[in-house]
């Protein structure tokens, strides 16, 4: 992998490998390669992890002020890192809501009536503005929200999901596969914070 804006040219310049953009780190044998300087430091832990523990990776990610590693194959496009701030008022309002209570009723109605617009009309000034449509954009903060709480907490997975918004552990399960190729269990035992651990 590279970073998204290289991936054409390492396409070009090395036909004999195969690239995929997506993921911020990959492992392919002994060659692990990262998609930017940030995700230079996630593989790093990844090294460390792989080399001494995860015990040594928490503790060296919480001496470089890098509270957890992300997992590899997290995508460069998630909605947290690329989506666009809105630049009007009545879709800050509905972003601000949808931040600060990730669990609570955010169906288009509800949006809606925070942004004070009609729900065709928030759609498509909603879309058009963060480049994604409002119930992608509220799944995107419910996982993040999710996986802080998996990470930092030893809630339940069913008291989580029913905390953020997805109901059921199941429809969690579900959209942490489609999201990040992992399931929410998977993703707590790897990726809980060294205080949690210890």
């Amino acid at each position: 992998t590279t970073h998204w804006a290289r991936e054409q040219q390492l396409v070009r310049e090395h036909p004999e490998l195969a690239v995929d953009c997506d993921p911020i780190f990959l492992r392919d044998g002994r060659v692990w390669t990262s998609a930017g300087v940030t995700a230079g430091m996630d593989l790093a832990l990844a090294l460390v992890e792989d080399d001494v523990g995860r015990e040594v990776a928490h503790a060296v990610a919480q001496e470089m002020v890098l509270f957890l590693r992300r997992p590899g194959n997290q995508s460069q496009f998630s909605v947290p890192l690329w989506s666009r701030q809105p630049s009007t008022d009545p879709l800050r309002a509905v972003v601000s809501a949808i931040h600060a209570d990730p669990g609570a009723r955010h169906g288009i109605t509800d949006l809606a009536a925070h942004a004070g617009l009609s729900p065709r009309h928030l759609q498509r000034r909603f879309t058009a503005e963060l480049g994604t449509p409002p119930a992608t954009y509220v799944e995107g903060v419910r996982i993040e929200a999710a996986k802080r709480a998996l990470a930092e907490t030893g809630h339940p997975v069913e008291t989580i999901a029913r905390r953020y918004g997805f109901g059921t552990a199941e429809t969690l399960r579900r959209a942490f596969h489609r999201r990040l190729g992992v399931a929410p269990s998977d993703y707590r035992d790897r990726f809980r914070s060294t205080r949690e651990h210890t």
